[in-house]
């Protein structure tokens, strides 16, 4: 099979430690890469019951056939793991160079496992194989320091992925940043690397070259993948101009981008925020991952700070949500965040879910209240050292809500904080939301594409009808897309028999989109298997309670509730799941795949 190395790397931290695992290729046959691999090499080496945060939980790192190819926003790379913020398997993704070097080094993925007794940063060199080494002298700097610090002693072309303060001191919402810039974001995952005392993975980009089966063929393909991105305005003109934020004023004028901890759905004040807003005010330039022709990642300065972003799901967390339209308080906030290693979208929803307790009355800190702007770069940073407030704050909401008496102020659904799209607005998005294997997450099925930016067609947003059938059909393709790896932008313009032309042509095997979609049930049943075996069920297949029961009294979502129980029956029988949504035997046969064992 051609597009793939067939070797993982496997660094055991504890007895500092390091070997080469062969994959052979009937495994790629059926997981692809990227996600798929992660969860098929992570289920079957850790058990569903292990603590997150201990030794024994694991950090898989994998690459695709298509990741370093010709083939547009091909630069990405995937990590499974446990989370300790929801107790789920957990996948995220990232882009930007990381994923391409590692592929130039002729390795697949890299797992990391154990504790290592200090501090310390892994190296992956193309020429010369693996090294651990100590980083006792970078624990307790900040990611941009981490980062322009290592490429000082490792050479300026390396790329890194590293935590800051956040993950160091456990935070259970740290992220992975990668080149201090973009993030394995969600489920702190930082945390995990700092569990292992683990600063950084450092890559240094070797010579070796993906073998394509057919160069000219993927050629011709990419080409017209191409101009199929630049026929569609969002990848043509709305991402490059005005990155992920430009939707902003989209999701306001629907009546769903969530104001006060989801309390409204728009504000009068949110075209302050969005991306043309940050495009006239702090723009510098515009920044793509590896051989990304959308090029939607901004560089920005708010007063005197200079950093990325912010993204769309950024300054609606940090901002609208808690009722703060200052865009430089907002932006610096953002910026803080990737600095100190915290995930924008959990950071500002437990924020507003603090600040609805307050207005409640059960959260002790008044200063804790929306629209406090003055407040908000301070909760970043105590959360991330655990000081003060922060160190509720550092909890996650879920956890934050629970302990202070009112469950249902945390928006959140398995532990997960919900991110910028109100469920009483798209039915199908909504149901993802509740059926997603990670918690509250857009990108796992992403129906929002359909249902609100029409792409690649409209579908009414409103309906429920045929919503638990297409809701399945994305998550399948949501995971093959994050297994080949690939952007969930690129999907934005491209039908899914092009993901089928694209590994095809790579491969050299013959790859249909059945085929595929295949692929993406068996990923999304191991998964659900995994959290079943880890103490999950359907009881954790809900959204908050406010969106069955609380509508919104004005704007274009407004008299909806999101009916998910009615949704969740149709959806089990489409997945060949029990009325428990236990994945019956008869489909796990089908899959190739069995319950865990203790």
């Amino acid at each position: 099979m051609k597009g793939v190395f067939n070797k993982i790397i496997s660094i055991n931290l504890t007895n500092k430690s390091s070997e080469t695992i062969e994959i052979n290729d009937e495994v790629y046959e059926k997981f692809l890469g990227g996600r798929g691999l992660g969860v098929k090499l992570f289920t079957d080496r850790v058990h569903p019951k292990i603590e997150p945060l201990s030794p024994k939980n694991k950090l898989v790192f994998t690459i695709g056939p298509v990741t370093g190819t010709s083939v547009s926003t091909s630069g990405r790379m995937s990590l499974v793991t446990k989370s300790p913020l929801t107790g789920t398997i957990f996948y995220s993704n990232t882009g930007g160079m990381f994923g391409f070097s590692m592929k130039r080094c002729g390795i697949d993925g890299l797992i990391v496992s154990g504790k290592a007794d200090k501090p310390c940063y892994i190296v992956i060199n193309g020429e010369s194989g693996v090294e651990l080494k100590d980083a006792s002298f970078l624990w307790g700097m900040n990611t941009e320091e981490t980062y322009a610090r290592l490429k000082e002693i490792e050479g300026d072309s390396v790329h890194t992925l590293e935590i800051g303060p956040a993950g160091e001191n456990l935070v259970k919402i740290a992220s992975i940043m990668n080149d201090a810039a973009r993030a394995f974001g969600r489920g702190g995952v930082g945390a995990v690397f700092g569990s292992k005392n683990l600063k950084a993975i450092v890559v240094k980009k070797g010579k070796q070259k993906t073998e394509v089966h057919n160069p000219e063929l993927l050629k011709s393909y990419s080409k017209s993948a191409f101009d199929k991105q630049k026929a569609l305005p969002v990848t043509r003109a709305a991402f490059p101009l005005f990155g992920t934020a430009g939707v902003l004023h989209v999701t306001n004028n629907l009546g769903m981008l969530p104001i006060r901890n989801f309390q409204y759905g728009q504000h009068e004040k949110a075209h302050q925020t969005g991306g043309e807003t940050i495009r006239k005010e702090i723009f510098l330039k515009s920044e793509a991952c590896y051989a990304c022709t959308i090029r939607c990642g901004r560089l920005t300065k708010a007063g005197k700070m200079k950093g990325k972003g912010p993204e769309y799901e950024s300054v609606w967390a940090l901002g609208a949500n808690c009722e703060i339209f200052d865009l430089i308080k907002i932006s610096q906030a953002n910026y803080w965040c990737n600095m100190l290693g915290i995930d924008t979208i959990s950071m500002g929803v437990t924020i507003s879910c603090a600040m609805e307790l307050q207005e409640k009355g059960l959260f002790p800190y008044k200063e804790v209240e929306f629209g406090n702007e003055d407040v908000l770069i301070d909760l970043v940073k105590q959360t991330a050292y655990k000081k003060g407030i922060g160190s509720e704050l550092s909890e996650g909401s879920k956890r934050l809500a629970e302990k202070y008496g009112d469950a249902e102020t945390a928006i959140q659904v398995k532990g997960l904080e919900i991110p910028a799209y109100d469920p009483r607005g798209a039915m199908g998005h909504a149901l993802g939301y509740a059926t997603s294997n990670r918690g509250g997450c857009h990108l796992t099925g992403y129906m929002a594409a359909m249902e609100i930016f029409n792409a690649p067609k409209r579908i009414p947003r409103f309906t429920i009808s045929g919503k638990p059938d297409l809701l399945v059909l994305k998550q399948n393709q949501s995971a093959v897309e994050d297994s080949l790896v690939n952007c969930k932008f690129s999907g934005y313009a491209l039908g899914f028999d092009f993901h089928a032309r694209f590994v095809s042509a790579i491969t050299g095997l013959d790859f249909n989109v059945t085929q595929l979609l295949k692929i993406g049930e068996r990923i999304y049943n191991l998964e659900r298997i995994f959290n079943i075996a880890a103490g999950f069920s359907n009881a954790d297949d809900k959204l908050p309670e406010r969106f069955e029961k609380v509508t919104f009294k004005e704007g274009l979502s407004k008299d909806r509730v999101v009916p998910v129980k009615e949704m969740l029956k149709g959806y089990y029988k489409v997945r060949s799941w029990d009325e428990n949504g236990v994945p019956s035997k008869e489909k796990l046969q089908e899959l190739g795949l069995s319950y865990a064992k203790d």
